[in-house]
């Protein structure tokens, strides 16, 4: 090397230092994102609001020892966790806030409640006003009867009383197969699915419609379970996911983690196991039996959160 090019090498490596410095803090300032939406506010506040249901068993409900429970009430309890750890806190405040299928898309909407898991069903139209998490449970809309009611299927509706509980999926579906098929259904609406299967166990309807699931807790807890069944066949395969709001990525980026990590570790098939195949605390002990359908056990090998 001439004395030259030693000169130059001395010059200019100073100048690539410094360029190179201003790289690195390039990049930096493109990855650390600062923090907005819903984990700005839980930063700022030290707090995360939780919707609860009363009896959205065993999704979200109250247990007989009066504590919230269930399966998607613990997912939020994991992802509560997940929110404290990211966010370095060492205090965080869950705060509670009881939502209904009629008030709970519009109190997550409005930023009132932070995360919503419970049986809500993720598809297009809600879509418009919130977001939905990774997928953690597939459903289709059945028919709940008493066994000697004679009927079986949709089309023995035809001018008797159903129930539907105000405000769901399966509300709207009752209504355009009613319109549809002109087949002149009285549609009774319940305010929850307790009130849902009340109108039907004390005749005031023949037949309760919902996500089957549901009526299948509801066959569990009855006084007599023999004597009930579900019928007809799935009118629609829904997907129920979280609620957050909507278009806050970073959020829904963590939820889904949480949701697809319980499924990779078996997390989420124990948790499974706990809520759908164990007795749980309701009217003493009871046991839905409501094994992994072949859709749930695809979700678990190929998570996503797409509606059906």
């Amino acid at each position: 090397m001439t004395l030259k090019s030693t000169i130059h090498s001395a010059l200019i490596r100073p100048f690539l230092a410094v360029a190179g410095l201003a790289l690195c803090a390039g990049v930096a300032a493109q990855t650390a994102s600062p923090l907005d939406g819903t984990l700005k506010k839980i930063k700022d506040t030290g707090a995360i609001t939780v919707a609860t249901r009363g009896a959205s068993i065993p999704f979200n409900y109250l247990d007989d020892h009066n504590k919230q429970a269930g399966f998607a009430w613990e997912i939020s309890q994991r992802v509560v966790a997940q929110v404290k750890k990211d966010l370095q806190l060492a205090r965080l405040e869950v705060k509670t806030l009881e939502v209904t299928p009629q008030t709970r898309i519009p109190l997550v909407a409005n930023q009132t409640v932070d995360l919503e898991c419970s049986s809500t069903t993720n598809n297009a139209e809600r879509q418009n006003q919130v977001s939905f998490s990774t997928t953690f449970f597939v459903v289709g809309a059945r028919l709940l009867v008493r066994k000697n009611s004679g009927i079986k299927h949709w089309s023995d509706l035809v001018g008797k009383n159903v129930v539907v509980s105000a405000g769901t999926t399966a509300e709207r579906m009752l209504r355009q197969l009613n319109e549809k098929n002109k087949w002149g259904i009285n549609i009774i609406l319940a305010k929850d699915i307790n009130e849902n299967f009340l109108t039907v166990e004390t005749g005031r309807a023949v037949a309760a419609t919902q996500d089957d699931i549901i009526l299948f807790s509801n066959i569990a807890r009855a006084r007599n379970p023999a004597d009930w069944e579900v019928v007809g066949v799935p009118q629609q395969k829904e997907a129920y996911g979280c609620m957050l709001r909507k278009g806050d990525v970073a959020f829904k980026k963590l939820v889904d983690g949480v949701i697809t990590g319980m499924m990779r570790s078996g997390e989420f098939a124990a948790l499974y196991e706990k809520y759908f195949l164990k007795p749980i605390a309701v009217k003493g002990s009871v046991t839905v039996n409501f094994p992994m359908s072949p859709d749930m056990q695809e979700l678990l090998r190929h998570p996503n959160d797409q509606p059906l």
